[in-house]
């Protein structure tokens, strides 16, 4: 900025340098909390024990859950049932998953890494948010009769989403979530409509409700094995700003099925999840573009493979993050 007379400016100049460096002082502290908050949330997820019912909406689609989490005898215990259209139930113990389908009398069973069945933040991938996104910490208002901490978190560019978060400041539970486009509008949502904490809870209230035996239930052990470092065969040559690989994993569905990579990019909030399966090459099939409510996909196929890559990120940045997938030359 220019000023036309030094001597008006001055003292002009000294009271917006201060005010200036109060609200960037005041801005980075309720930053510094919001972090601070969002961190708790990463580990909350895994240390809390509680049960409640809650609501996920995406569009004209909504869907009601009951959740059990037990902490007990240093195992984590998950159990979430779908009470609402065709019933589903799924169990954790640890790194153990139970999937039961009973319309189709199928259990799903894998071993993975433990990961909440309710939406959470991962431990450890918040350092480098602020570089990506404007965090704030917004009004308190009461979630599921707790009065919780809001939180804004605004993309600083066009590759990524909006959220919302509503935090239990005591416990760090994440009780509500809203993913957010960029106009402010809600695509989807996580809340919470009862809640209840306490060590009350027992064994008992994580027990299956469908029990998989007999001829008619099908069991379907997914194998699965981590990947490390370079899986050796795929590369990502138009990485979006911000995301780093998380995760690998390889899977096999059947045990006369090839296996399957999976691997995982995040920016801390946002996740790309990029499924590899080999596949009979039919030649012309021309990519496309999918939706599944909020998350967005886009599909094609490379060689003899089918490459799906699915997203919380807006469908430009998908397709983008899509094609820079590529085979490595040998």
């Amino acid at each position: 900025m220019k000023y036309a007379s030094r001597l008006v400016w001055l003292g002009c100049l000294a009271w917006i340098v201060q005010g200036t460096q109060a609200q960037a002082q005041q801005h980075q502290s309720g930053a510094g909390e919001a972090l601070q908050l969002l961190q708790k949330v990463a580990t909350a997820a895994h240390k809390v024990t509680y049960s409640g019912v809650f609501v996920y909406q995406s569009g004209s689609r909504s869907e009601t859950s009951r959740i059990t989490h037990l902490i007990d005898g240093g195992n984590e215990f998950e159990r979430l049932e779908v009470l609402d259209g065709s019933p589903r139930e799924v169990m954790r113990r640890n790194d153990e998953v139970r999937c039961f389908l009973p319309d189709s009398r199928m259990l799903i069973v894998e071993q993975r890494n433990a990961r909440p069945l309710f939406p959470t933040l991962r431990p450890g991938a918040l350092a480098g948010l602020t570089e990506y996104y404007d965090v704030r910490k917004g009004a308190m208002a009461r979630v599921a009769g707790v009065e919780s901490q809001s939180i804004q978190i605004d993309p600083r560019d066009e590759f990524r989403y909006g959220h919302q978060f509503w935090i239990d400041p005591q416990t760090g539970l994440l009780l509500k979530a809203s993913l957010l486009d960029e106009h402010g509008q809600v695509l989807e949502s996580f809340a919470f409509t009862e809640l209840r904490y306490g060590a009350a809870l027992d064994i008992e209230a994580i027990k299956a409700r469908f029990e998989a035996r007999g001829g008619n239930w099908r069991v379907q052990q997914m194998r699965s094995s981590d990947v490390k470092g370079d899986d050796g065969q795929w590369l990502l040559k138009v990485p979006l700003p911000g995301f780093r690989r998380v995760s690998g994993t390889r899977r096999q569905l059947r045990a006369d099925a090839p296996e399957g990579l999976q691997l995982i990019y995040s920016d801390g909030l946002a996740s790309i999840s990029v499924f590899i399966e080999p596949g009979a090459d039919r030649g012309g099939e021309e990519p496309r573009a999918f939706a599944m409510g909020a998350v967005n996909g886009y599909r094609r196929r490379i060689a003899d493979h089918v490459v799906i890559v699915m997203g919380d990120v807006p469908p430009s940045a998908l397709r983008r993050f899509a094609e820079g997938v590529e085979m490595k030359r040998r």
